[in-house]
């Protein structure tokens, strides 16, 4: 057992949470029950996520996306007061890192996707560090870097093709970075990876000669969450368990 402080203050720490300017607060959301035994992860803190983390007795529940997101209505009622209720109910605290999570050079959501994927990794796409860019050990075909997809993430990508050269050089950042291709664009690469396309992006992709590869906001970001989940447990001689809220996005 470990004082939710204490587990607190590591993960901080570990992820540098005060250098990221971000949409949501990092961190301590909801504080639960001050001393933790077992750590549920998953990736966004739906209801579903919730109620399963009552189920398995969680202390803390720890995610990517959580909540008290910028612009959003401040007013807790409907759909958030119910989520906070079932938390604050059952003494449950909530751990959310969203950039900071993206980030990490080891157990971050880019850093797991790559390691998925076979992307070895030159750099990061910017300063923040929210991206990366680098390159695949032998040159793949778009359709066999989508099928490497398909068979690591069970997930089928939506793909848009830049022209016929093969893919030695790419770039990737999960979730919702589908502008990002701007900074993959500049860097001269060969594709680029994210999880969620927008209109626009077929046709930068197209007409810079970059491939496209959208694999799913939640299929590319279900890494990071267990990844420091696991890291906590190991450190502090606690339980972790990751619990996949299937999500078609």
């Amino acid at each position: 057992m470990v004082a939710l402080k204490t587990l607190v203050q590591a993960a901080d720490e570990l992820l540098d949470v005060g250098r990221f300017k971000d949409y949501a607060p990092n961190g301590l959301q909801l504080e639960g029950k001050s001393e933790v035994q077992r750590i549920v992860s998953g990736v966004t803190a739906s209801q579903a996520l919730i109620d399963a983390a009552i189920a398995a007795n969680a202390d803390v529940l720890l995610v990517h996306h959580g909540w008290f997101w910028r612009g959003e209505d401040q007013r807790i009622v409907g759909m958030k007061k119910r989520r906070i209720k079932a938390l604050l109910d059952n003494d449950i605290s909530l751990l959310g890192y969203h950039l900071p999570l993206d980030a990490h050079p080891e157990l971050g959501n880019n850093a797991q996707l790559a390691k998925r994927l076979g992307f070895i990794r030159d750099g990061a796409m910017n300063a923040e560090g929210v991206g990366d860019y680098g390159h695949l050990e032998q040159a793949l075909s778009v359709n066999e870097l989508a099928e490497r997809m398909q068979q690591q993430l069970q997930r089928t990508p939506t793909v848009v093709s830049g022209g016929d050269h093969p893919i030695k050089t790419i770039a990737w950042c999960t979730g919702g970075a589908q502008s990002y291709i701007q900074q993959a664009i500049a860097l001269g690469v060969d594709a680029f990876v994210s999880g969620e396309i927008s209109e626009q992006t077929t046709h930068e992709a197209r007409e810079n000669g970059v491939h496209y590869f959208a694999a799913g906001h939640h299929a590319t970001e279900r890494y990071g969450a267990p990844a420091l989940g696991e890291y906590l447990a190991q450190q502090f001689g606690i339980e972790h368990q990751f619990i996949d809220i299937d999500n078609p996005a």
